[in-house]
């Protein structure tokens, strides 16, 4: 079933457990993300970064989405993932996302306030729930980059101010995480999450979450995270399997095959991501 993300990020927040975020690019993600879904009994977000979109359209994946929403015996949100550009956030809501994410990130705080309270307006009245981030989060989001050098924890004082002027509905922070793959072992700062949460009482977001261990990953669940993004990890189990089957099939040629081999491999990555997340078994409430 289609659902707002402001509804599942409610629950999430006040029953503590995180709701996965996977990003979406063809069918056989979708497919994978639903059928992990309902193997755990789990709320989930399938979302579309701005590179997703570019690749696939708006219309293509919002309509591949919506169809396993409505099918789907769990409760599904369709989520804009970091969305810079106004007239494609305004594509999105018009297409069918429950759930936009506003990434003014790059401006100073002011600018961050004025641009996500213009989109929180704006969707919130068509039913709409809105992310945003505040903190500069690292690494590289298709094609927003962020150096190492310029990354900045997000202020809580600063977050307590952000929400109450722009009323977003949840919040990406910056902790310690970054996107793609880490060269090391990530560091988060657990004392970061626990103030920022007691400040603001909302869900918050832990975006970069691939290759986070698990022990980290469960204790950020536990001080307040209610929305995690996973891409890169699916992205690999993805590439993993297709490699796998080319090297052992070379004169493969159905495309069917060559790329439906990995839909089980993105499952149980999916799967595994959930129990971790603590959502499982939460779909029915």
């Amino acid at each position: 079933m289609l659902v707002s993300g402001k509804d599942l990020m409610k629950h999430a927040h006040e029953n503590n457990y995180a709701v996965g975020a996977f990003n979406v690019n063809n069918m056989e993600i979708v497919q994978a993300i639903i059928e992990a879904a309902e193997e755990t009994q789990s709320p989930v977000i399938m979302q579309a970064s701005q590179g997703g979109l570019k690749y696939a359209g708006v219309e293509y994946i919002a309509e591949m989405a919506k169809i396993a929403a409505k099918n789907a015996s769990v409760p599904v949100a369709i989520h804009l993932d970091h969305g810079t550009d106004f007239v494609q956030i305004m594509q999105c809501i018009r297409n069918g996302f429950t759930s936009v994410m506003i990434d003014a990130s790059k401006h100073d705080l002011d600018k961050n306030i004025e641009i996500t309270k213009n989109i929180a307006e704006i969707a919130h009245a068509v039913g709409v729930s809105v992310e945003a981030e505040l903190g500069k989060i690292g690494g590289t989001e298709d094609d927003i980059t962020v150096d190492d050098k310029d990354a900045t924890f997000t202020d809580p004082d600063e977050a307590a101010r952000f929400v109450n002027e722009t009323g977003v509905d949840f919040l990406a922070i910056a902790v310690g995480t970054a996107h793609g793959p880490y060269k090391g072992e990530p560091k988060l700062d657990f004392d970061r999450i626990k103030v920022i949460k007691d400040k603001l009482n909302i869900p918050l977001v832990l975006h970069g979450s691939s290759g986070v261990p698990e022990e980290s990953i469960k204790k950020a669940v536990s001080l307040g995270i209610n929305k995690i993004n996973i891409d890169t990890d699916i992205r690999m189990a993805f590439s993993n399997a297709v490699r796998k089957f080319v090297n052992e099939n070379p004169d493969a040629y159905d495309p069917r095959k060559i790329v439906g081999c990995a839909r089980e491999d993105m499952k149980k990555v999916i799967a595994d991501k959930m129990r971790m997340f603590g959502s499982t078994g939460k779909a029915w409430k």
